[in-house]
């Protein structure tokens, strides 16, 4: 395992240095390292369905909405798949200032397409999720998570809401001065996931390049000690349908152009998250990259990240092998 840090948390000359046990802030690295691995869990364990129509664990996923049938289609794998016709983003914390009025919100949210027919990377999918597996496993997902996935594995710095005192401690990801009207350090930098408490299917877990590390490890090995290896092989297995998609199971693929760069083989899987945070797993090389940058700060225009991701993950696999 290697880990190296650079930088420091802000422009300013005199912010803490990063070093590699720095805590981050993983956006969207959330649903493969938190949601899907407790989809996972879940599945062996018979508890769930992947096939099993969301309005079965979450009725208010129809009662919502009206007259439109289609929504009674939608699966869990459609969910993980982001295939549930649901859109990509809604600004739902605009008009939700409640946990309770957000989740309304979600589910209320009319789709964009035809249930199966589009593939569409949808947060608002992922925070129904979330709903779904705490109702499966009755019981909160944070605390699912660290009981299940990260204390087995010995994740010790990963985690929902981060204690106070140890806020000063994490990179800010943003000035807000339209929502929040303050700076974001410690707490989730996704609008959304703020209004739900901090803890959401698609976004609010903190964790370290180490930390992460031993979850890919654990990919790497089959899911050993907490999961099967035929498991692992559904989850991260490119989907048939619908056409074209790059989509797993909560997991995404390769495809080109892709922020993985142009080495990571036909069986890879990983993830991107919004803040800067990535993971990309190549079973074939038995490989892992992990990177954690502060993308956000102090707003979010900068998109130079999507030139730096994939000659990061280029050059690191020429390295290895030159």
């Amino acid at each position: 395992m290697g880990l190296q840090a650079f930088g420091q948390f802000t422009y300013d000359h005199h912010s803490p240095a990063v070093t590699t046990a720095t805590l981050f802030d993983l956006a969207s690295v959330t649903k493969i390292v938190a949601s899907t691995p407790a989809a996972m869990l879940l599945y062996e364990r018979g508890v769930l369905d992947l096939d099993a129509p969301v309005a079965a664990i979450a009725p208010e996923f129809v009662s919502e909405v009206e007259a439109d049938d289609r929504r009674k289609q939608v699966s869990i794998r459609m969910l993980l798949s982001h295939s549930s016709g649901l859109p990509a983003y809604e600004k739902l914390f605009l008009e939700s200032s409640t946990r309770e009025s957000l989740l309304q919100a979600a589910f209320a949210t009319p789709l964009k397409h035809d249930p199966g027919s589009h593939a569409e990377y949808s947060d608002i999918g992922f925070i129904i999720l979330g709903v779904v597996l705490e109702r499966l496993a009755d019981e909160s997902l944070d605390r699912f998570c660290q009981r299940e996935l990260f204390a087995p594995l010995r994740m010790t710095h990963t985690t929902f809401n981060p204690p106070k005192e140890i806020r000063e401690q994490i990179p800010p990801t943003a000035d807000d001065r339209n929502f929040r009207h303050r700076v974001i350090q410690g707490e989730v930098q996704d609008e959304n996931a703020s209004v739900l408490g901090g803890v959401a299917g698609h976004a609010g877990l903190f964790s370290t390049v180490s930390d992460l590390a031993t979850f890919a490890h654990t990919m790497l090995n089959g899911g050993r000690p907490i999961l099967r290896p035929e498991t692992i092989a559904l989850f991260t297995r490119r989907e048939a349908l619908p056409l074209g998609t790059s989509r797993a199971l909560g997991w995404d693929t390769p495809s080109a152009p892709s922020q993985s760069g142009k080495y990571f083989g036909p069986s890879s899987f990983g993830h991107l998250g919004y803040t800067g945070t990535s993971l990309w797993v190549d079973p074939d090389r038995q490989l892992s990259i992990t990177l954690l940058t502060n993308r956000t700060w102090p707003n979010c225009s900068d998109q130079r990240i999507k030139l730096v991701r994939p000659r990061f993950h280029d050059a690191v696999v020429e390295a290895l092998e030159s």
